[in-house]
């Protein structure tokens, strides 16, 4: 593994759960298919829940509430003691080839290493811009930097790249909330475990809690669009589908009176918590003017403000359904750099084509998923097909 930052692997980058529709169904799949991510979040998780029970259980999805800083230490212990796997911290700067083959990576720092099969897993820090209302600062995630030359080359190979954007929403204190205006949501009994391999048995330690955004909320949001980077045409790209911005929900969906807000845990030993449902790149000022419109946040204190990330991605035409560049043998894509968005369907992408790295390397036929007996299928089939 080349990673820019050792200390980050793991990181929860977004919110801190993991699970829910159909991302419930992808985290099983990577636990089936011998992952991680299952026995991580078992391990880590502070609420479990089964959503959707009240439905058929084709639908049936877990869900758990993680300790954020937990979670990577957790994932980090289990990457670093797997054996044949070696991790080094340095910038991936460019893709060797021989012919139409992967031939190696060359480092910034480490130099070339030589391989026959590369997976890239960039998340959103190729060419990565973030944007603060109309502030823009160079990098993939709050205090990380961006992967620049990484692109350059892929061009340089004629893989074509587009630009999408991404959000988070910000974080409050939790010790300025008040709970009794939010109706909890409480973890099931027995928790539902993520991973089938044994292990750790998970446990309820938190609640999370359901609000609403209002009239009042919807205004302040409409008011602020002339200093909103997505409103302004600052931001051209378009967003990966099924994240949108409390922006983007307020003037697209002008006839809903409401939209949901989630209040949830960052971890055990912080009070700080991650409001779903509010991803925005406002201005800070316009943030806690809109979010103190909320019934039960009037007094909230904002503690991370939430902002826009622009980075490059992979369109769909340049990948095989074993998740391999058409243009390069060898060459393979997983996660956000695919134009998706979310952990699980990070993991299980880059389960998949790690799977048919590996596969390759040793002369082995590919693993191809269809759609009928796996939700990974489904989601490969609909990003190549």
């Amino acid at each position: 593994i080349v990673t820019l930052r050792k200390d980050e692997i793991g990181q929860m980058s977004c919110n801190p759960a993991i699970g829910g529709l159909a991302k419930g169904q992808l985290a099983r799949e990577v636990d089936a298919l011998g992952g991680l991510m299952g026995r991580i979040t078992d391990e880590a998780g502070i609420q479990f829940r089964m959503l959707n029970t009240s439905k058929g259980p084709a639908v049936h999805s877990p869900r758990a509430q993680a300790d954020r800083k937990l979670y990577k230490t957790v994932a980090r212990r289990l990457v670093e003691s797997t054996p044949n796997l070696s991790i080094l911290e340095d910038e991936a700067v460019e893709i060797l080839v021989e012919g139409e083959s992967v031939a190696g990576l060359r480092c910034k720092r480490a130099g070339v290493i030589s391989a026959r099969a590369i997976v890239l897993t960039t998340g959103t820090f190729l060419q990565a811009l973030m944007h603060f209302g109309m502030e823009t600062k160079i990098g993939g995630r709050m205090d990380s930097p961006a992967a620049y030359p990484l692109s350059d080359s892929l061009r340089a190979l004629g893989v074509e790249l587009g630009r999408l954007k991404t959000g988070t929403p910000p974080r409050i204190d939790g010790a300025t909330v008040d709970f009794s205006a939010f109706k909890p949501q409480h973890g099931d009994e027995p928790a539902p475990r993520f991973s089938f391999w044994g292990g750790i048995e998970p446990k309820n330690l938190v609640d999370c809690y359901l609000g609403y955004t209002n009239q009042q909320t919807h205004d302040i949001i409409r008011a602020s669009l002339d200093r909103s980077p997505l409103y302004t045409g600052k931001i051209k790209c378009r967003g990966p589908r099924y994240c949108p911005s409390i922006e983007d929900k307020v003037v697209k969906f002008a006839h809903h009176p409401r939209h949901y807000v989630f209040l949830e845990p960052e971890g055990l030993d912080t009070a700080e918590l991650y409001v779903n449902g509010i991803a925005t790149s406002l201005p800070a000022e316009c943030q806690t003017s809109f979010v103190q419109t909320i019934r039960g946040l009037e007094r909230a204190g904002i503690t991370k403000f939430g902002y826009a990330v622009e980075y490059d991605y992979v369109p769909q035409h340049e990948m095989w359904s074993t998740l391999e560049c058409r243009k390069i043998s060898g060459l393979f894509f997983a996660g956000q750099i695919n134009g998706t968005s979310g952990y699980e369907e990070a993991a299980a992408q880059g389960l998949l084509a790690g799977l048919n790295a590996s596969a390759q390397a040793q002369g082995r036929p590919p693993l191809v998923l269809r759609r009928d007996p796996a939700s990974l299928g489904v989601l490969v089939d609909d990003l190549t097909g």
